[in-house]
This record gives C-alpha cells, structure tokens and sequence, in this order.
C-alpha cells in the first residue's frame, strides 16, 4: 500500500484509486457570490450544502435560536468527502438533496460526471476538506472568493428575504453575526489551505486551470452529465444552496 492510499479514505491496492478528475474546493462567506460563480463558470460542480444534516439531527449546534448552519458540526463532511472521492474516481455519486426552508434532506441524485476533468465543490465548508482531498490526490485549487463585507451582509439578506429561508428577524440577527464575525472566518479557511481572492480572479484562475485540464486529457468525447451540474449549465436543484 502507498503512502497516499494508507492516509486515504478507503484501503485499496496499489494503483487502484487513479482519479480522473480533480476538485477546486470553493469557500467564502454566506453572500459572498460563490453560488453565483458556479452558474457563470458552466462547469461540472457539487453543492456541499445539500450535506447538511437534518436540523433534529443528534447533536445539531443551536445559535439565535435555531440550528447553528455556520458551524461544520451541521454538516456531514464525511459524506461530502466519500462523494468527492468517487466522482472523481468513477465519474458517479449520489448526492443528497437539501431543502434549506424545511432543513431536511428531501432525496437524493444520482450525478454522473463522467469524462469531466475539474469538478467544483462549492460551500461555506469546502475548506474542511482541503487536507482530506489533498490526501486523496484529488485536490485541483482551495479558493475562499471574498468581498467587502457590507456588500456580503446586504446580497445575503436579500436572498435569504427573497427565498424566505427563515423569519426576517432570525435572518438579519444571524446576518449581523456574520458581518462580525466575517474577518476570523476567512483568516481561519485561510489557515485550512485555502487562498483569498476577489470574485473576478477566483473566476479567471477556475477558467485558466479548466482549460489547461481539458488540453491535457486525451482526446474523447465527453459524457453529457446529469445529476449534478455540468457544463451545459447547472442542472436544477429541489433546494436553494446556503451560500
């Protein structure tokens, strides 16, 4: 056994785990513009909110009264982690889907990201992941796309008032929260492996490190991808994304 498959997630052969394709792990704010990338790049991507646990799961944290969403402790980053690995491996996962009005899980989907060389994985807790792709070999970019902080607090108030996520009240003490507490987050996913950049660079270095994978695989034709996101545009989700 290899160094890289003793510390993977799954015990396996020598030269079994050979993924063709490689991850950018994309975090940043609540707000931030993150989702709003993933629809402009076009590319194959996975939502990490839908790994959200169910708000009565066991030990669920609690903040301003409800279910602590920006803790990780509200998120299965197992599950995420195992469904990375396989995309990558195989070109196939089942993903869950998550209804943020509700916090439950509603099913699941099936993604097939075959012949994809970059997949994105979007969320605020994409960083929790870094080390555990990069022990995989499947880590592509870490990416922490950032903006001012007011900008951030009032596109994020808007879309959570706009898609009624939770009750006003609840949606603007947590959105304070964030504002304060927006400087620490981003040093801390710093700390995780992830790089800080503004929007406009995290979309210019996705583009440059996507095209650089496409010319280096050999030439086939690409499967049409379903499930999860794909180039074609992003596929349509039972749930809104909490980023």
């Amino acid at each position: 056994m290899t160094a890289q498959d003793s510390d993977g997630l799954f015990d396996l052969p020598p030269g079994t785990r050979q993924p063709s394709a490689r991850v950018v792990l994309l975090t940043g704010p609540s707000g931030s513009g993150k989702s709003s990338l993933v629809r402009r790049l076009g590319l194959a991507s996975v939502a990490l909110d839908d790994f959200y646990h169910d708000h009565d799961h066991p030990g669920m944290p609690r903040r301003f009264g409800i279910a602590d969403w920006d803790s990780p402790d509200s998120w299965d980053g197992a599950g995420a982690l195992a469904a990375l690995v396989e995309l990558c491996t195989t070109g196939h996962a089942e993903l869950p889907l998550y209804d943020i009005p509700t916090s439950r899980r509603t099913g699941t989907t099936h993604a097939d990201l075959t012949g994809e060389p970059i997949i994105i994985a979007e969320g605020i807790f994409a960083s929790e992941l870094v080390a555990a792709c990069r022990s995989e070999g499947i880590l592509a970019d870490a990416i922490c796309v950032t903006r001012p902080r007011l900008v951030t607090f009032w596109f994020r108030l808007l879309r959570d008032l706009g898609e009624s996520r939770k009750p006003p009240l609840t949606l603007i003490r947590r959105g304070w929260g964030l504002l304060r507490d927006e400087p620490a987050l981003i040093r801390h996913w710093v700390s995780q492996g992830c790089r800080a950049v503004r929007v406009a660079q995290a979309e210019r270095d996705i583009r440059a490190l996507h095209a650089a994978a496409v010319a280096a695989q050999p030439s086939r034709p690409a499967a049409e991808p379903t499930g999860a996101s794909g180039p074609a545009g992003p596929a349509e989700s039972a749930a809104p994304t909490g980023t």
